[in-house]
């Protein structure tokens, strides 16, 4: 397979990147309508999902129709529409919705999801401010120093800065973003590492995990203890460093299972759940969720729907994720006619190396999908109504 070119090199092979700019595989972004009160606020509480035991496998659901267009590599889709007071997937199509994957960029939407409990919990300022240090810089663009808090959670979804990412990962714990799945039940979620952490393993850089064969299995305290010198290792390295380690990894002969040991992880079932939960049932004060539903729809997909769909939007939170032959796209949708559907589209090991290219291919899949989710529901209410 051709290697990219090299403007696109080191940020295509395995970079996170700012996933906003693949607009312009479309001829222009359309504006975003303003975002409509958020639902969470007007649903009463429901039973809480199990915290002792795991959530389990996806239900057997349709199979999700064939990609149109060509798609590489090992393919997992979920897409559902979900009862917004139960969390209830009513419909649904999958492909491989228990296989685990790479999540790249995408987990960021966790990271919100932490930093805003963290407010509520009076832990957390929206206001309070961070450099950028020799240990705390990532791969790719960076913040300026003195960024606030609000600000970084901004620069985290619109342009997936994965040095803001990393000030707010660590910020509030990296035990507190394992939780986001953890409190769920999501048993084959991993969100605990920061960007430079999962790189600086990739590189061979982290004498914890060089020497530790526990990673892989390793769950609750034994993985926060673990994780943390991982992180503590590759805080170790300036980032140009770390880049250079990654460009001689990449140019020798990679293998694709080195992403499931390093990478943050999830199913697509499962990534869907959090992500039905932390846009319908949060669990945030008023105050939380307006800056989530302000913070989320600037995360990358709702211009990637297709015409007819785009119009009917209500309010869309997405995010997408890009690597070495990754490609994630994660999202929520509500229709103004009362919709509410959730997607994880997720691609590892693909054909091409830089996997931006997929994306128009990865929505038609999506969109795709999502035609079969509502299609399926006006069917039911056609049968219902035939005497």
């Amino acid at each position: 397979m051709a290697t990219p070119p090299p403007a696109l090199r080191n940020k295509g092979r395995y970079l996170l990147a700012a996933l906003a700019l693949a607009g312009g595989l479309w001829a222009c972004r359309r504006p975003e309508s303003a975002v409509p009160p958020a639902p969470a606020q007007a649903i009463p509480a429901a039973v809480t999902p199990p915290t002792a035991h795991c959530l389990g496998p996806a239900p057997t659901v349709s199979p999700a129709p064939p990609p149109p267009l060509p798609l590489s590599g090992r393919l997992g889709l979920w897409v559902a529409e979900v009862d917004p007071v139960t969390l209830r997937s009513l419909r649904a199509v999958a492909e491989n919705p228990n296989g685990v994957f790479p999540l790249a960029s995408t987990y960021k939407q966790a990271v919100l999801w932490a930093v805003l409990q963290q407010f509520d919990a009076g832990t957390l300022l929206p206001t309070e401010r961070f450099n950028v240090t020799r240990e705390n810089q990532s791969l790719g663009n960076y913040p300026y120093d003195g960024t606030s808090v609000k600000d970084l959670t901004i620069r985290m979804i619109r342009n997936s800065d994965n040095t803001a990412t990393d000030i707010l990962h660590r910020r509030v714990g990296l035990r507190a973003v394992q939780a986001v799945a953890d409190d769920l039940g999501l048993c084959h979620t991993r969100l605990i590492l920061p960007t430079k952490a999962w790189w600086a393993a990739r590189a061979g850089l982290s004498n914890t995990f060089n020497g530790s064969d526990r990673w892989e299995a390793a769950t609750g305290e034994e993985r926060a203890q673990l994780a943390a010198a991982i992180d503590a290792d590759a805080q170790k390295y300036r980032s140009d460093f770390l880049q250079r380690k990654l460009d001689a990894y990449f140019d020798g002969d990679p293998n694709p299972a080195d992403d499931l040991r390093v990478h943050n992880l999830s199913t697509p079932y499962e990534f869907a759940t959090l992500l039905t939960h932390e846009y319908l049932r949060p669990g945030l004060s008023p105050r939380a969720l307006a800056w989530q539903h302000e913070v989320a729809a600037l995360g990358f997909g709702r211009s990637a729907l297709r015409e007819e769909a785009l119009h009917n939007v209500a309010a869309f939170y997405g995010k997408g994720g890009n690597g070495w032959r990754i490609l994630t796209y994660t999202g929520y949708l509500q229709t103004k006619d009362g919709h509410h559907i959730v997607y994880a589209f997720m691609q590892h090991g693909a054909g091409e190396t830089y996997t931006m290219p997929n994306t128009r291919r990865a929505f038609a899949w999506i969109n795709a999908a999502i035609d079969a989710v509502l299609r399926a529901k006006a069917v039911t209410e056609v049968q219902a109504a035939t005497p």
